[in-house]
């Protein structure tokens, strides 16, 4: 459950309180007071509060005195008659119940699954217990137990902590920050944040949201949520609770790298949100995430009455890893004469402490109109030959100026250090974010510039895997298969090889050997290649037995192989007699090879799934800090940012090593290939390994296997946060003329492929799907049509062949609730009458099916008789859009259609190999 209902919680029709009070009367008095202040005009009713009546509501003694059961129920009755009041409120229409409390209150869990247990049925959605409270401010909603009303706004303000909530409406005031929402949700027994965000997705008054979590619970409906906003609204998250995380509890480095925190930052990012951290930031976050658009980059320019603050300025920037702007030639003739003394115009900008609101004006403007600036900060302080205030209104009419320009809406950001709170509203009443330091404001900026490319990163297109990554997953599978079946968690250093083979990433050149004589064998074959050999020790019970003494290096004759394998299987055999000792593994020495120790590997999350964790390699893997880490599945782009996150990186960002860079990010990407297929493979580590010009070469791997829990409600590989491509749909359909087509799900590398099937669309044809016409296929439309989340949009493609042209795509959006869809089809103009779209269009319904959606619905021009007439035949109604005599509307039920479009498309459907 999503946002179902929750219209009944933020824009109620009708309120009731319930009672009896059990939150003491001073806070009962400020709830009624803070409900009655607000203006709220729909009807509120009190039930059961006796001597507690408030004057300005109308009063019943019990639910069944009341005429109509109330949109919104509040309830100040605690925990021991809460389940029997939700059973009487959802059966009689109630759509949101808010389990208010006066502190923060935990009820038991066998109330709380009564609780739940009642609201169930009638999908009547509850917020708390230990909530204090819910405000809308545009719908006249102030119904919380916060310090203050909250003011009108754009920002929406979702926290667990009432703390959290008060602070922040403490700052807002301040500051002209308001609200469109605000709730908070402590138990979250039902409603969570991610409802909330499906919710405020869609809501038109809210244009960015605050999250204050400690914790997520689902996280493929979590992600969905936060991914689908952050595509249009900028979502500032602050998480609490890091002090207690546990460390990375994995058997491998790579599950020990991934501490929960360091796991909630790959999500944040992945989701496309700014976390910050602490209150500081977080205000610093919202007021200028709520007064600027986001910056086309991260490049800024600085202006600045004195040389030591431009100069402390653009070390900060430097420091957040902003980049200097480097204006044109134009632009810096035009701010010569502006510059302090004799100097030369360059950025930062230096003018004098007697510069005039003319030079400011001057100088931000043409800042400003270069394509090469991002945003312009200015930092002053105050002079004997230029009040700051002056200084501030110069600012403030430069910015009203460009803002004017709705194509020239660059950032203007200020900081202005003085303890004058005159010039900070200046600039604040102007629309200008005002910091107390330059390290602060350079910080707003790179809010700004983060949000712009975490949006930018959400709609990126990936280029395609190199062609020859054919991976053999059967292999592994049943090598993973006999491993369980022995009751092994850990796969032999050979079983570790087959499967790194098996995904194409090359090892060294590996023997295993059960006695020191045939080591001895295996080092006169290695020793044609290589002058110089390590033995290891190889067991199933021991996997971190070559991290210590379980190894040998060095070895540079057939003689001292031999030798040192003895003396290992002897050591071992005596100091782990219960071990099973498979032998040694002989190998070449890698560290002989070219290159930096890298390492990369797999670890399992308990809520997330699989995380890919990569950075420098070596003993000291876990001790260094050069790690990064994000969820699987990654494509090219994800696994490029991965490796550049980390410091080793660095040695591979010239152009002669860039190469290698992209072979150490195709591993990557191979190793969440691993992760998608084998759900068994719970951690790995590869560790250390090296590249050249010809490739990536594994040293060690070791690879922890387990069985999977599933869990409940996903598709595919259930531990995989975000869905991934779901290749099992891939099929071949027999169309009517007896020709076939190849059809697959859309993936996010097909933009270029879509911009060539429009051009092979007539304009008529391209105005009845779009209701308009369409002339301009950019990377945003385009990316809108590639960038699926599966978890609740499908599309399919249909080819001449696999790599073949485009000749048609159906997709299904599903709405946050997942019981309906809209679908939309689309195929080439010259290909109609072939049963192309009938073929997509049976598929797409029976995707629906097996998805769970219960209704397909779709909006068609009447004048697309064609469409119509399939609709029809397919077993669509058809009515009216009310508002909209051109348009109508078709709805299908699933259940009762699926049937017979599964009949229609086992005729015609091969599974693809």
């Amino acid at each position: 459950m999503t946002i179902r209902n929750l219209d009944g919680l933020l824009r109620p029709t009708s309120i009731a309180l319930v009672g009896p009070n059990t939150i003491g009367k001073a806070a009962l008095t400020c709830l009624l007071d803070r409900i009655a202040d607000s203006g709220y005009l729909a009807p509120v009713t009190l039930v059961g509060f006796g001597e507690d009546a408030h004057g300005a509501f109308q009063t019943q003694a019990s639910l069944s005195d009341l005429k109509r059961m109330p949109d919104l129920a509040i309830l100040v009755c605690g925990p021991e008659p809460a389940a029997e009041l939700i059973a009487q409120l959802g059966a009689g229409g109630t759509r949101a119940a808010l389990l208010i409390s006066g502190e923060y209150e935990t009820w038991p869990q066998d109330v709380l699954t009564a609780v739940l247990k009642a609201a169930q049925p009638t999908t009547l959605r509850l917020v708390g217990p230990g909530s204090i409270g819910v405000a809308s401010p545009d719908h006249t909603l102030q119904a919380h137990l916060a310090v203050s009303a909250a003011p009108a706004g754009n920002l929406a303000l979702v926290a667990r902590s009432g703390a959290i909530i008060n602070a922040t409406l403490a700052w807002a005031s301040g500051h002209g920050v308001g609200f469109s929402h605000m709730v908070s949700l402590g138990e979250r027994v039902d409603v969570d944040a991610a409802d909330l965000l499906d919710w405020f997705a869609a809501d038109t008054a809210t244009t960015a949201v605050l999250v204050h979590m400690e914790a997520i619970a689902n996280a493929r409906k979590f992600l969905s949520a936060a991914r689908a906003v952050a595509r249009t609204k900028p979502i500032v998250v602050i998480r609490s609770g890091t002090s207690t995380d546990t460390h990375g509890l994995g058997q491998t480095h790579a599950g020990r790298l991934a501490n929960v925190d360091a796991v909630y930052e790959a999500v944040f990012r992945r989701a496309g949100m700014l976390r910050v951290d602490g209150l500081d930031e977080m205000f610093d976050a919202v007021e200028t995430i709520t007064r600027l658009r986001p910056t086309t980059g991260r490049r800024l320019a600085i202006v600045s009455n004195g040389l030591a603050l431009a100069t402390m300025t653009a070390d900060a920037l430097r420091a957040q890893e902003g980049l200097l702007a480097a204006p044109g030639k134009e632009t810096l003739e035009t701010i010569e004469a502006c510059v302090a003394g004799e100097g030369q115009a360059s950025n930062p900008v230096v003018l004098s402490s007697a510069a005039t609101g003319d030079a400011y004006e001057t100088v931000i403007a043409a800042l400003l109109a270069d394509r090469a600036v991002d945003g312009v900060l200015i930092v002053a302080a105050p002079t004997a030959l230029a009040p700051i205030t002056t200084t501030a209104k110069s600012i403030a009419k430069a910015a009203q100026t460009a803002h004017m320009r709705p194509l020239q809406r660059k950032a203007v950001l200020g900081a202005m250090i003085t303890s004058d709170a005159q010039a900070r509203r200046i600039l604040e009443a102007a629309g200008v974010p005002c910091s107390r330091s330059p390290a602060e404001a350079v910080r707003a900026f790179m809010y700004l510039a983060r949000y712009a490319e975490a949006k930018k990163q959400l709609m990126a297109n990936p280029p395609s895997v190199q062609s020859d990554f054919t991976p053999e997953p059967g292999k592994v599978r049943a090598i993973v298969a006999q491993a369980l079946a022995a009751k092994r968690a850990w796969l032999t250093p050979t079983e570790c090889y087959d499967v790194l083979a098996a995904y194409g990433i090359a090892c060294v050149d590996t023997i295993l050997a059960s006695t020191a004589e045939e080591a001895m064998e295996a080092a006169r074959i290695l020793f044609q290649s290589t002058d110089d050999c390590t033995v290891k020790i190889s067991s199933p019970d021991l996997p971190f037995a070559p991290e210590t003494d379980g190894i040998v290096v060095g070895l540079r004759s057939e003689e001292a192989v031999r030798d040192a394998a003895q003396k290992l299987l002897d050591h071992y055999a005596k100091t782990h007699p219960d071990a099973t000792l498979t032998g040694v593994i002989v190998q070449p020495t890698a560290s002989k090879r070219p290159g930096t120790d890298l390492f990369a590997g797999l670890a399992d999350d308990p809520v997330f799934g699989p995380i890919i964790v990569t950075g420098q390699g070596g003993e000291a893997v876990e001790v260094t800090g050069d790690f990064a880490l994000d969820l699987a599945p990654l494509d090219l782009n994800l696994a490029r940012a991965l490796f550049e996150r980390t410091r080793v990186s660095g040695l591979y960002r010239d152009p002669k090593n860039r190469a290698k860079a992209e072979m150490v990010a195709l591993t990557l990407v191979k190793l969440s290939q691993i992760a998608v297929d084998i759900p068994e493979i719970r951690e790995m580590d590869l560790n250390p390994f090296r590249v050249d010009i010809n490739g990536v070469l594994v040293q060690d791997v070791r690879i922890n296997v387990a069985r999977p829990a599933a869990v409940p409600g996903r598709l595919a590989n259930s531990r995989l946060a975000i869905r991934p491509y779901p290749k099992e749909w891939e099929q071949t359909l027999d169309l009517k003329d007896g020709s076939h087509v190849f059809v697959r799900p859309v993936r996010s590398e097909d933009e270029n492929l879509f911009k060539a099937f429009f051009e092979k669309v007539s304009a008529e044809d391209l105005r009845l799907r779009f209701f308009a016409p369409v002339r301009d296929f950019s990377h945003a439309f385009l990316a809108r049509l590639t960038q699926l989340d599966y978890s609740r949009a499908m599309a399919f493609a249909a080819f001449d062949t696999p790599d073949g042209e485009l000749l048609g795509a159906v997709r299904l959006h599903a709405d946050p609730d997942h019981k309906s869809g809209e679908y939309a089809i689309l195929v080439q103009s010259s290909l109609k009458g072939k049963g192309l779209g009938w073929a997509l269009m049976n598929l797409i319904i029976r995707y629906a099916a097996a998805d769970g959606i219960e209704t397909i619905t779709g909006e068609v021009l009447k004048e697309n008789t064609t469409m119509l007439e399939m609709c029809k035949t397919l077993g669509f109604s058809i009515h009216s859009t009310p508002g909209d005599e051109t348009v109508v509307t078709v709805t299908l039920p699933v259940s009762a259609a699926a049937p017979e479009a599964g009949k229609t498309a086992a005729k015609s459907v091969k599974t693809a190999s």
